[in-house]
Parts: structure tokens; sequence; C-alpha cells
């Protein structure tokens, strides 16, 4: 189902967004009847999946959505459990925000973007308090999920949101040297256009201070440039 870890690659120098053609994975790209059940297919297994233990289920996933643009999250919280859907709180609200500055509101979002996760199900309470990060054999369970998913949609533009989604791609680096803009990345000998935003949660203070302010705008205007993000806004 999936595609090895190995196969992304990042290219040094990030492409001058919305220049050039289109990457693999563009809005013309047929849309049928047997991606769609194939997206349901994989769904249901995520659903159905209770590999780790410790964590509380059951998975969350987005809208099934076949579109050339995917977000990535962490991790859903309890919120997030209890309402179905990715980013359904605060960090939701702040995230939306974002998204609505540069031209697509929450219910369009939702229902044009995929949207992902390195983890769908909420890893739980620290035992001193706060949510639990995903350790790496959560990590590494849920992997082939996001693979698959990257696989069949084969999307031209990515979001990773937060450190964790980020390092899927670009492991090692800090925010600073990644949010504010477009690195292009080969998945299985097609491109893509990663994007790297920082985690919206409020207990994050990085961007709401610099340099991190300054980098979010940076990195909304180069999506709110993108050809992919300009096709979606031209939806009806």
């Amino acid at each position: 189902m999936g595609c090895p870890q190995t196969a992304f690659k990042a290219r040094r120098g990030p492409p001058a967004p919305g220049s050039g053609r289109l990457p693999h994975g563009g809005a013309q790209r047929p849309m049928n009847r047997g991606r769609r059940q194939a997206l349901e297919t994989l769904r249901a297994r995520i659903r159905a999946c209770r590999r780790c233990p410790r964590v509380q289920g059951p998975p969350v996933l987005g809208e099934a959505v076949l579109s050339p643009v995917m977000l990535i999250g962490q991790a859903p919280g309890t919120r997030e459990i209890a309402e179905g859907r990715p980013f359904a709180w605060t960090a939701g609200k702040t995230l939306f925000g974002w998204f609505a500055r540069i031209g697509m509101e929450e219910t369009d979002f939702r229902r044009r973007v995929y949207m992902s996760a390195v983890c769908r199900c909420f890893p739980g309470k620290r035992p001193g308090g706060g949510d639990r990060p995903p350790g790496r054999e959560e990590i590494d369970n849920c992997w082939p999920w996001l693979q698959g998913e990257l696989h069949l949609l084969q999307p031209g533009l990515v979001i990773p949101v937060g450190r964790l989604a980020i390092a899927r791609f670009l492991p090692g680096r800090r925010l600073d040297e990644v949010v504010g803009r477009v690195h292009r990345v080969e998945f299985e000998g097609c491109t893509l256009d990663l994007a790297p935003l920082p985690h919206p949660s409020g207990a994050s203070t990085w961007h709401r201070r610099e340099p991190g302010r300054t980098l979010l705008e940076e990195a909304l205007d180069r999506i709110s440039r993108h050809p992919l993000w300009k096709n979606l806004l031209r939806q009806p």
C-alpha cells in the first residue's frame, strides 16, 4: 500500500511559488471513481486501526476529498476525538483564521483540502499534565496510512503543520529554517511543493513573536500565490 519513507528527497533551493509548470498531482489530474473507491477503502482501514495500545481513539480523519492540496497535522486532542474531525477546537480556530486571511474559510477548506496527520489518535496525557506527544513507535505505526494517502492522492502542494509533521519531510530542521519558504520535494518520482506552517496551539508562542510572526506571514503569502491554492479558490 505505502511507499518507503526513503522515497522523500528534498531538493536544494525552493522553487519560485506560482512559477513553472504545475507539479505532479496538479488540478488537471482526473478524479475518477476508482480513486475515490480506493481512498474510501484506505480510510476504512484507518478507522479500524488499533495498533497502538497507549493511545485514545477512534482515529480522526478529515473529509474524503480528492484534492491536489493536503494538510498534515500532528495528532488530535480530546476535542477532536469527541467531534470526529481534525482541528476542531482552539488550535483549529487559529489555523482556519490563517487560511481565511488568504481567501478560504473553514467550511470551504474542509471540503477542498485533504486533511491528514502524523498520528490519527489522541496520544493521551503526560503524567505531570498536558498532552503527551506521540512516541516513535506510534508515529511509525501510523506512517503507512499517511504513505498510502500520499501515494493515492499524489498532492502537488502539502502543508505540514507543526514540528512533528514538518520533520516527516525535512528532518532535523528548525522552524526558522523552513517556515516562510516553499520546498520542492520528490516522492516516488513525483514532485510536490512543501509549505510548512508552525503549530497554531495556544501553548506555542513561536508564531506570535519574531522571527516567527514574520515567517508565518511569508508562509501564508507563498501559499496564497501557489497555483494549486489559486485553483481551489476558484472552485464553486
